[in-house]
């Protein structure tokens, strides 16, 4: 085990709530502090600690999938500036729902919960009595609070936080927050679908050929990663390398050296490019260190992305308002879609985006393709010309025609219409991945 993962494991041994310095670490592990500082930084990119100013390092809990749309009130202080008055024993903690105190403290109280961040002007009282409920306090407009309540926080291990912030810059900063967290828990990565090592045919430098037929027979798979001594992927072995080989030549001589891999963080969509353009079944998926985590095959791969498409979506990204809004109206002869320009897809100038326009051509596109082939498609390269700008509130005709369709790929044109006249046209090239 190297010095990095032994940091890594006694920082996860560590509490919740506790406080981590890199002189600390350093000491008790015995090792420089060079090392002990990109160790707790890669701990704070795994979601183990959080760093805050004026603070210090903090053991936090790590986010399962599930519950990533709760925040941290130290993600809190991260995302408003803010500065703790009391209470920073209960940074750690995450915070169910976050409550405006905007009216007289009995009828606030009514809504505020344990567990709530309550998000309050220069009120003391209010402060006092959302601390004894169990919530945290977050006042806005850079004011202080007294020492009491203070003393209460410490007690209690409830954030009391300060930011310079008016209280609607701060709801909506921590909405976003949250809606943020949301569309990266639609996000699949591979580290949710891969298989894991433990249960990964694989094979070591050490085996002959013999071995890759012997795996072969048990699993009817074609291709193995081939890992060294210290479990570093090394290279691949597949069908063809061991074609007409003798069994006792060592898989070493006939192995493809450096294969392609992803992270455990690679996004599945990435994933799904690289297997269709690289023409291959299977990924092995490796840390930092190179080790071999496990694999995914395409199945895995094509297997998730359809489930996704199945799912509802619970934040809006700026693809889901053009494809939620974007009508058929299409004819006997020929295939269209309609679509007003509404102000969250117009640009400073009130006219449609760019970005927009390409994400009309790319799903009016793959619409138009899915009447003549079933199956995923993966967007290769698009021409885009603007003709004519297109202001908010106008209606916009789109109108896709497939001008070829291969076994893998397709080329579509598609054209925009506003008022009878054309605004804009594009030139899309696909790749076509079969179910």
């Amino acid at each position: 085990m190297t010095k990095h993962e032994q940091i890594l494991q006694h920082i996860q041994s560590l509490d919740v709530g506790n406080k981590i310095s890199v002189r600390q670490i350093a000491k008790a592990l015995q090792v420089s502090e060079g090392t002990a500082y990109r160790a707790i930084k890669d701990a704070e990119n795994q979601g183990l600690v959080s760093t805050i100013e004026r603070v210090g390092t903090i053991r936090i809990e790590k986010k399962q999938k599930e519950n990533i749309e709760k925040l941290t009130y130290a993600e809190v202080i991260n995302i408003v500036d803010g500065q703790v008055l009391g209470g920073r024993n209960g940074l750690y903690k995450t915070l169910t729902k976050f409550v405006i105190g905007a009216m007289k403290a009995e009828a606030m109280m009514r809504y505020v919960d344990a567990g709530n961040l309550l998000i309050v002007g220069n009120r003391e009282q209010v402060h006092k009595m959302a601390i004894e409920a169990g919530a945290a306090v977050l006042i806005t407009g850079g004011f202080d609070t007294n020492e009491e309540v203070k003393q209460l926080a410490d007690r209690l291990e409830l954030p009391i936080i300060s930011t310079s912030y008016d209280t609607f810059t701060v709801a909506t900063m921590i909405n976003r927050a949250i809606y943020d967290q949301l569309i990266k828990k639609e996000i699949a990565l591979v580290e949710d679908i891969l298989i894991p090592r433990e249960k990964t045919n694989f094979l070591t430098t050490s085996h002959t050929v013999e071995k890759w037929h012997e795996l072969n027979s048990q699993t009817g798979h074609s291709r193995y990663p081939v890992v060294d001594s210290e479990n570093k992927l090394y290279g691949m072995v597949t069908s063809k390398d061991v074609i007409g080989v003798s069994p006792f030549v060592e898989v070493e001589k006939v192995m493809t050296k450096s294969p392609i891999s992803v992270s455990p963080k690679t996004s599945v969509a990435s994933s799904a490019h690289m297997m269709v353009w690289e023409g291959i079944e299977l990924l092995p998926v490796i840390d930092q260190n190179k080790k071999l985590v496990g694999i995914i095959s395409r199945q895995d791969v094509l297997k998730a992305l359809q489930m996704l498409q199945r799912q509802p979506h619970v934040g809006e990204t700026i693809e889901d308002l053009v494809t939620r809004h974007m009508e058929d109206v299409s004819s006997a002869k020929e295939v269209c879609y309609q679509l007003e320009v509404n102000p969250q897809m117009t640009n400073h100038l009130g006219t449609i985006s760019y970005g927009v326009i390409t994400t009309i051509v790319t799903e009016a596109g793959s619409r138009a393709l899915r009447k003549y082939k079933k199956g995923d498609l993966v967007v290769e390269n698009i021409t885009l010309f603007f003709i004519k700008p297109v202001q908010i509130e106008n209606e916009i005709l789109i109108v896709p025609r497939v001008l070829e369709v291969g076994r893998k790929f397709a080329k579509v044109d598609v054209e925009l219409f506003y008022g009878g006249q054309i605004v804009g046209k594009a030139m899309l090239m696909a790749q076509l991945i079969d179910r």
